[in-house]
């Protein structure tokens, strides 16, 4: 088989740094970096967020890489680098650039000097198919200007499958006194792996709910959530809360529009097995990506703290909401510096501890409720990184919303939220895993009134 010359975009790495190897097949095809995407990666090196991660991760791999030949020609310059894995890579530089490095509109200007690397491309492998990879549709319309061959990353055109986390089946009245710890096979001839949750319905109008693990059924009662904070405001909530109290589960991957609740029942529950003793401290990670608006970047904020701050907006919305619950009434629940002072207290009381993904690597946690937040802006790299840190003694709650992927480099098919709950699918020997989706707004009018009139035309 012929090897082929892949030309990547910027997006191609800063999606996941893995897609290199993916690309080469074993060395069998080259990859091209042309001399702008370098520039683009280190614009990037220094965020403190998934893109700043994969091209810290690229700027690791050029460090470890060996150069096999540097190549002089009239009109450019070709670095040829090679690995342990076999990798053929190759950074080339234009002596001139025929487009204009526009001010105004610098990403376009980068995405045609890029191209123009590509129709390089073409002439120094001559014989070999080149091919334009991106996931800018953009880019790759202005290579088909150029006769340039392109392609999109194949996982841009997978399928999400269809998930049966919630069931509901049929039982006489007569078996609901038994229902509790009852094998579930016994009563669902049908029932899969992802069969986690329950609504047992009789002919009769009773109902019973619950979740399933060790294919035992778990009865929800209401006095499951009577030690909370907060309580549960709808069915598929109590089914999270209950899934996180039982406490058998490793892993919870929660896929919830926005205003569900789902950092909130998260915190609450979280702080519930700290109470009891079975988890010694809550460790808060949300992958984020800044605003556009410089105003609200966080590398025009001086100092950790207020980074940190602004990265964990939602985390400490949810403390304050909290400790306002927590207030009695003389205990001035509007003053700003009791619920301040409240705040601080949950904080130390549960030894919660905020990290983002850059700091992850080389850390070990324990004793800890994980809490990963934004998932669906995390590639699968970043999220084997942070599943990585954490011992067996840890639980990993992972929430996000394919519904808000504001990674301009990620979708709802190759993030890993997604990856994870396709994994519900299966039956894992080191950890047993829970899923579910929080689909109601319990924000309140405004969240129900934009989810009315906006999502519901989408469909």
């Amino acid at each position: 088989m012929n090897p082929k010359v892949y030309v990547v975009d910027t997006n191609v790495i800063l999606q996941n740094m893995q897609n290199i190897f993916n690309i080469s097949d074993n060395g069998t095809n080259i990859v091209v970096v042309p001399e702008t995407v370098l520039i683009e990666m280190e614009d990037k090196k220094k965020l403190m967020n998934e893109l700043g991660y994969q091209s810290r991760q690229f700027a690791r791999y050029l460090q470890n890489a060996k150069i096999k030949e540097v190549d002089h020609k009239q009109n450019c310059k070709i670095v040829k680098l090679y690995d342990e894995n076999n990798v053929q890579l190759h950074i080339i530089s234009k002596d001139k650039y025929e487009s204009e490095m526009l001010e105004h509109n610098l990403a376009e200007s980068n995405d045609k000097r890029i191209i123009e690397v590509a129709e390089l491309a073409k002439e120094y492998y001559k014989g070999l198919k080149v091919i334009f990879l991106s996931i800018d549709i953009y880019a790759r319309t202005f290579a088909l200007f150029k006769n340039i061959k392109t392609e999109t990353l194949h996982d841009d055109r997978s399928d999400v499958p269809e998930f049966e986390f919630v069931k509901s089946i049929s039982v006489d009245s007569i078996y609901f006194n038994s229902l509790h710890l009852q094998d579930i096979r016994d009563l669902d001839e049908s029932y899969t792996i992802q069969n986690f949750c329950y609504e047992f319905h009789s002919d009769d109008g009773n109902s019973r709910y619950g979740i399933v693990a060790n294919y035992k059924i778990l009865l929800i009662e209401e006095s499951d959530f009577h030690h909370l904070a907060i309580r549960p405001q709808n069915l598929k909530q109590k089914f999270f809360l209950k899934a996180i109290l039982e406490n058998m589960y490793n892993l919870m991957v929660i896929d919830a529009k926005a205003g569900s609740g789902k950092t909130l029942m998260s915190i609450v529950s979280a702080m519930r097995l700290i109470d009891i003793g079975q988890y010694e401290k809550i460790v808060y990670v949300r992958n984020s990506i800044e605003s556009l608006d410089k105003g609200a970047d966080v590398g025009y904020l001086a100092g950790n703290e207020e980074k940190f701050r602004i990265y964990n907006m939602a985390l400490y919305d949810t403390l304050e909401f909290i400790a306002k619950k927590k207030l009695k009434k003389n205990e001035h629940r509007d003053n700003l510096e009791s619920i301040q002072s409240k705040t601080d207290d949950l904080i130390e009381r549960y030894n919660i501890e905020m990290l983002w993904p850059g700091e992850a690597r080389g850390r070990t946690l324990s004793g800890a409720v994980v809490i990963m937040d934004e998932w669906q802006n995390s590639s699968e790299n970043t999220t084997q990184l942070i599943l990585s840190r954490l011992d067996e003694s840890c639980m990993g709650i992972v929430i996000g919303s394919n519904r808000q992927i504001d990674n301009l480099y990620l979708n709802k098919y190759n993030n890993g939220l997604t990856t994870l709950l396709k994994h519900t699918k299966f039956e894992h020997p080191e950890l047993k895993m829970f899923a579910i989706t929080l689909d109601r707004a319990v924000r309140g009018k405004f969240a129900e009134f934009t989810e009315r009139i906006f999502e519901n035309k989408k469909r």
